[in-house]
């Protein structure tokens, strides 16, 4: 069990740290880098242990932005920032690139080095999984993102403050 929470914990550094980099790369201002950090480490957090709880990385992924997306418009407002610098660089590490470079490998494979029957219907199957699976995670995310930003704005984040 701690060996559990101590991966839990190790991951949502290194989102931490993930997050912490693009903004950085972005030129976030100086006085947001530990909210940035807090962020990316809770988004981090929630993702994987869900995952760990048997959750489909789809939603995870989702609940994690949302997450994100509804705590960071409270947050710029409180800090007289943006909402951007707050929810775009936690989010960044979300995207899909281990899912993107199995289908284009799969994809890469089928055409250019199958030639046996079975294994080409193996990298189909390897191509529309891992690609349909890379789709919904970045539509998760772009959901995840705007569906807070949406329903906040029609409040002014003063009015749920209070």
């Amino acid at each position: 069990m701690l060996t559990i929470i101590l991966n839990l914990l190790e991951v949502a550094a290194w989102s931490g740290i993930a997050a912490l980099g693009f903004g950085i790369l972005f030129n976030i201002p100086k006085g947001v880098i530990p909210t940035v950090f807090i962020l990316g480490f809770t988004a981090g957090l929630i993702k994987f242990s869900l995952i760990h709880f048997n959750v489909h990385i789809v939603l995870a992924t989702f609940i994690a932005v949302f997450f994100v997306g509804i705590i960071c418009m409270p947050v710029a407002h409180k800090i007289h920032h943006p909402p951007v610098v707050f929810c775009i660089p936690p989010t960044i590490p979300m995207i899909p690139g281990y899912f993107a470079y199995e289908t284009v490998l799969s994809v890469m494979n089928f055409i250019f080095m199958e030639d046996n029957q079975a294994k080409r219907v193996e990298l189909i199957d390897a191509i529309f999984t891992n690609g349909f699976t890379m789709i919904f995670i970045l539509i998760s995310i772009a959901a995840g993102i705007s569906l807070p930003m949406l329903l906040l704005r029609k409040n002014t984040v003063k009015k749920i403050e209070n």
